[in-house]
């Protein structure tokens, strides 16, 4: 009841003795008059105190007092009945509830559920849970839970005769406790102890589920503090046993319909299928003889026993196939099924070369599974035959490389040939790239794995790049043409995460400078794979394991790891610009540069040592900035131009 209703119902008494209301004109109704109202709104018990606390604080006389107190406990019986006549509403509407559920029965675990919920509910308890027995453990289990907090209290596993569900069930009469743990009318276990202690439990109430003269489990009821259970609350959850036993032979009955209505449709799909089997198999062996005669790929295997078998096949490698069922149907020669999916090994002689993985289709018939068998057969023949191919043209591949780094003098005419053949060609601009693995394992046999696999990798890159690789000195050496508009620097960094992406190590590449006609020129292949080689060296020495770069990236580092020793290019590259500019305008930014320089790069000592004003000094620095870019004056840049500067001079002065 609400406070508002607390305040305002003893009012009543006190404003009848002043102004009597219409049809309560005698004591006795004046009286009766404030429980009656509680009566109507629902109150608390609590609430049918207040008139007489009103009527004692006011003075009133004994006799009013008195009358106020048999009122109060005439209303509180009615009150009662009214309560109970609710209680057992709510139980009748409940139980009615429960067999309607049971009568359309879909689901047994939502309708015990659904018991276990409306005993909890209608007995006002902390928890609520159904046990059922197991006859082939020789134990009981808990089935269903409802307000239960701890998870080894809902997992428990009894021992027949144990605990309080014991007794219950031996006897199949109800039992009640106040207080589990002292009582000792029942076998107590360590096992059922700890579960009940976690869940917190006192007061327990079991009743017996019965399926004619057979206790087949318990209901219970239970709280997390003393309690008495009445004996209507006995009577309510002996109700609901009785429907959720009931429900349990229902589902079993119609488990067991349903089982036999299923064996005899199986049995009639098997004699239809049995026809549609052989001609499945016969069409598959048909199928995959043609793909082998016209060269299809494993995908194509897949495709085909997928579409005969109607389902979903997949080629996997063997680390993606799930490792105990492979290893079993390698050992036995026949498809092993794993959960839902079937997986048949593709192997050669001694080596595991994957396996085909039939997805969702548990149920397979013999004579397909010999199909998927049949099937991973096929596969391996054709990835022998695949690989042998592909080992063939690397090696191919690898042999011209071979040539050109190392036979200087060979025919042009036979090296395009040779390369045409391989659909590569040596008239378009290539880079050399040198690749090695970051750091050698300590294990000789683990460092030759890791070697083969990047040669392998190089190999598969090269020819689907129209290039060519070859193993040599402990690395990789490829051969790549280089697209318009890209640089060997971005080449040998994509080359470098490709080849680390496909062996699971990093991989160091070093690039050449970009190098063209090739087949004329087949010396320029060895003077690329030094420098390509001195680039690599470069990027360990830096720190710079696992990246790719050419020369040019090292600024005039580069130009002391060039084989050539380019240095024109260099300067060129560095300040030519700014040469080009004065050669064209006659101007002196090449003489400002070295005395601003010279001068610590102070433009107020630099127009001293010119005679110039320091705007002309400023107009001219501004003039470079805008020829080398704004960066030209950062450490690193201008050290480089301080040095191209030097070898300007040096060079001039010797062509004079």
């Amino acid at each position: 009841m609400s406070r508002d209703h607390v305040q305002s119902a003893p009012q009543t008494p006190g404003a009848e003795a002043r102004t009597p209301s219409a049809g309560l004109d005698t004591p006795t109704a004046a009286v009766e008059a404030p429980f009656l109202e509680l009566l109507a709104r629902g109150a608390s018990a609590d609430a049918y105190e207040q008139p007489v606390l009103l009527a004692r604080a006011e003075g009133r006389s004994g006799e009013r007092i008195t009358a106020l107190e048999r009122a109060k406990l005439l209303a509180l019986r009615v009150r009662a009945e009214l309560e109970g006549r609710r209680r057992r509403e709510a139980e009748l509407s409940a139980l009615f509830e429960t067999a309607h559920d049971l009568a359309g029965l879909r689901d047994l675990d939502a309708v015990l559920q659904a018991i276990v919920q409306r005993a909890r509910s209608l007995l006002g308890t902390d928890v609520a849970y159904l046990s059922l027995n197991d006859p082939a453990r020789g134990d009981t289990y808990m089935r269903v839970t409802e307000g239960s907090v701890a998870a080894r209290f809902q997992q428990l596993r009894l021992g027949m005769g144990e605990g309080l569900g014991g007794l219950v069930a031996q006897t199949a009469r109800p039992y009640v406790t106040d207080d589990y743990f002292r009582d000792d009318r029942f076998q107590h276990t360590p096992t059922i102890d700890a579960g009940v202690r976690d869940e917190g439990l006192v007061a327990i109430l079991g009743v017996p589920l019965m399926l004619g003269p057979h206790v087949i489990g318990v209901l219970f009821a239970a709280d997390r503090r003393a309690r008495v259970f009445e004996r209507e609350q006995i009577a309510l959850l002996g109700s609901f046993a009785a429907l959720a036993a009931a429900a349990i032979d229902t589902a079993n009955l119609l488990t067991e319909t349903r089982s036999a209505l299923a064996g005899l449709e199986r049995a009639n799909e098997i004699i239809q299928d049995r026809s549609a089997v052989i001609e499945r198999a016969s069409e598959v062996h048909d199928r995959l003889a043609e793909l082998v005669l016209r060269g299809g790929g494993v995908h194509d295997v897949a495709a085909a026993v997928a579409e005969v078998l109607d389902g979903t096949v997949e080629f996997t490698e063997a680390a993606g196939a799930p490792a105990r069922p492979l290893d079993e149907s390698r050992a036995e020669g026949h498809a092993v099924r794993h959960e839902d999916d079937w997986i048949a090994a593709v192997a050669a002689g001694g080596e595991l070369l994957g396996a085909l993985v039939l997805r969702g289709h548990p149920g397979l018939d013999p004579v397909d599974q010999r199909t998927l068998e049949r099937a991973a057969m096929v596969t391996s023949l054709l990835l022998l035959a695949r690989r042998s191919a592909a080992e063939a043209e690397q090696r191919v591949r690898g042999e011209l490389l071979d040539d050109l780094l190392d036979a200087r003098d060979r025919d042009p005419r036979l090296l395009r040939e040779r390369a045409s053949r391989l659909h590569a060609d040596l008239d378009a601009t290539h880079v050399l790239l040198a690749a090695r693995l970051d750091d050698p394992a300590a294990d000789a046999d683990h460092e030759a794995d890791a070697r083969r696999r990047l040669w392998s990798a190089a190999s598969h890159l090269a020819a689907t790049r129209r290039g060519l690789a070859a193993a040599r000195d402990g690395g990789t050496v490829l051969l790549l043409p280089l697209a318009p508009g890209d640089s060997a620097t971005e080449l040998a960094r994509r080359t470098a995460r490709h080849l680390g992406t496909a062996v699971h190590e990093a991989v160091t590449v070093g690039a050449s400078p970009p190098v063209r006609d090739l087949a004329a020129h087949p010396a320029d292949v060895a003077g690329a794979y030094t420098e390509a080689r001195r680039c690599l060296d470069a990027l360990r020495l830096l720190g710079r394991s696992g990246d790719g770069a050419a020369a040019d990236d090292f600024g005039f580092l580069g130009l002391l790891l060039a084989g050539d020793r380019d240095v024109a290019g260099f300067v060129d590259r560095t300040i030519g610009p700014v040469v080009a500019y004065d050669e064209r305008r006659g101007t002196e930014l090449l003489r400002t540069l070295d005395a601003y320089f010279h001068c610590g790069m102070s433009p107020a000592r630099t127009k001293d040592e010119l005679h110039v004003h320091v705007n002309t000094v400023a107009q001219r620095l501004e003039r470079v900035g805008r020829l080398l870019g704004d960066d030209w004056q950062t450490p690193s840049r201008a050290l480089e131009v301080q040095l191209a500067l030097r070898l300007h001079r040096l060079s001039a002065r010797g062509s004079h």
